[in-house]
């Protein structure tokens, strides 16, 4: 199926990879078809969540288990019926990222992580009955802090 996007013109997306959000994505409840378009690179932990429904709407997102180490979350059993999900093995989470005009202060949205069930391609914007974790946790500043602990780690002297 071809696709005319915002962010990357023209491009052919594989309706199988399709990705149903039923409820749609919170603020844009409307769309409810989505894919996730990556640049390659497998290692990254960057992607972006393509809406099919509007090509002019993608949001950059982010596997946050790549970024925060401690990052664990408990999916609502509502949500995991709802999603029919089986296997923790089916599930992607990830996090919609804002990148504002300063880089350095890219945040991610731990507190309402979007769960994906890639067994039956649907997909749900879930906000977690926690105080753990903000809607606009600094990316930059987690990946430094993440660098100066295994810094410490590498430096320590063995006994």
């Amino acid at each position: 199926m071809l696709l005319n996007t915002r962010h990357f013109g023209e491009i052919e997306i594989d309706e199988s990879k399709i990705i149903n959000f039923k409820e749609g994505i919170p603020g844009f409840e409307d769309l409810k078809k989505f894919v996730v378009l990556y640049d390659g690179d497998e290692t990254s932990p960057f992607r972006w969540l393509q809406c099919v429904d509007d090509g002019q709407l993608a949001f950059a997102v982010v596997n946050p288990f790549m970024i925060v180490n401690d990052y664990d979350i408990e999916i609502p059993e509502e949500i995991v019926s709802s999603l029919n999900i089986e296997s923790i093995e089916d599930v992607m989470v990830l996090s919609i990222v804002v990148v504002p005009d300063d880089v350095s202060k890219m945040t991610m949205n731990l507190k309402a992580p979007v769960i994906i069930n890639t067994k039956n391609n649907t997909g749900m914007q879930v906000v977690l009955d926690t105080d753990m974790y903000s809607v606009r946790h600094y990316i930059v500043e987690e990946l430094r802090r993440r660098e100066v602990n295994t810094g410490a780690d590498t430096n320590k002297e063995e006994k």
